[in-house]
């Protein structure tokens, strides 16, 4: 089932779980996600980058949506880093219930004022709003990008910022960044940056670059208070190195015979995230609300 972005996350935040927000750009890795939720009976955000979008085509999206909406799962369909109006225009006709409009590389007042703006419009037609404060890394390897050097949110313009924009759901840099982090790279999440901003606004929280990050870094997050996190390289490295390991030791041409052992892999990893995120097995808090 379709639900809306606040009311999965307000669960999320009163059961003190994270709901994964998973980057599918192909039928595969959209099956792992959706099979995978409900076999273990946990929420999902299905995402989508603007560039993955721009692949996929808007008509795959009727089949994202077609397939949700059957499901006795709850399911958010999310624009991830939607950099423009035009890319939210755009995912909001596709049937995105979830948009996420990221001027964080912009001065304060400028990012504002375009979220202020896309909220606006947005929230109207019962499309929910994520903005971004402060900036993702960028490890090179990750369609979503990031800055090459990150700016840490400060609590006090957080709650400023969710005020002034209306804002359903709030991006906050703590030091990762997006993408599979190089073998000699250790990020260490800033955790009292963190419990500074959930003490200030009671506003969902949003943790991107969840990927490659440690385990106990990303389970520390979710006690304190975020619920969404992002997953993109993380999934789609399971699929291509299983995807890789088949091609290399076998003589094989067809979809059918290659890639549903790529799905397997990837499923192990959706079910570790959740896990992790403390959300497997939650959907039935959702039921009773």
């Amino acid at each position: 089932m379709l639900i809306s972005m606040p009311q999965m996350l307000k669960i999320a935040k009163k059961e003190h779980f994270a709901v994964g927000a998973f980057n599918v750009s192909s039928n595969m890795l959209m099956r792992a996600v959706v099979e995978e939720a409900e076999a273990t009976k946990t929420p999902a955000i299905i995402a989508i980058h603007p560039d993955e979008l721009k692949f996929i085509t808007d008509e795959f999206i009727a089949y994202v949506l077609n397939r949700i909406y059957k499901s006795p799962i709850p399911f958010v369909l999310h624009l991830d880093h939607g950099s423009s109006l035009n890319d939210v225009e755009r995912a909001v006709h596709a049937g995105f219930n979830s948009v996420m409009i990221d001027g964080s590389k912009l001065p304060y007042e400028e990012n504002v004022a375009l979220v202020k703006h896309v909220v606006s419009l947005m929230h109207p037609i019962g499309v929910a709003v994520e903005g971004e404060l402060g900036t993702i890394g960028d490890t090179g390897n990750s369609i979503e990008g990031g800055a090459t050097k990150v700016i840490y949110t400060n609590p006090e313009q957080a709650v400023d910022f969710i005020e002034k924009t209306g804002a359903d759901s709030l991006a906050v840099a703590i030091g990762t960044a997006h993408g599979i982090y190089p073998k000699d790279f250790k990020p260490e999440l800033q955790m009292d940056i963190l419990q500074d901003i959930v003490n200030r606004t009671s506003t969902p929280l949003v943790l991107h670059g969840g990927s490659a990050n440690p385990d106990e870094e990303i389970a520390q997050a979710v006690k304190i208070g975020i619920q969404k996190i992002n997953i993109s390289s993380d999934i789609k490295h399971a699929f291509y190195v299983k995807c890789r390991d088949i091609l290399a030791n076998q003589e094989l041409r067809e979809p059918n015979q290659i890639y549903p052992d790529c799905i397997v892999s990837t499923k192990k990893v959706v079910k570790q995230k959740m896990q992790l995120f403390n959300s497997l097995g939650k959907s039935n808090c959702y039921y009773r609300d």
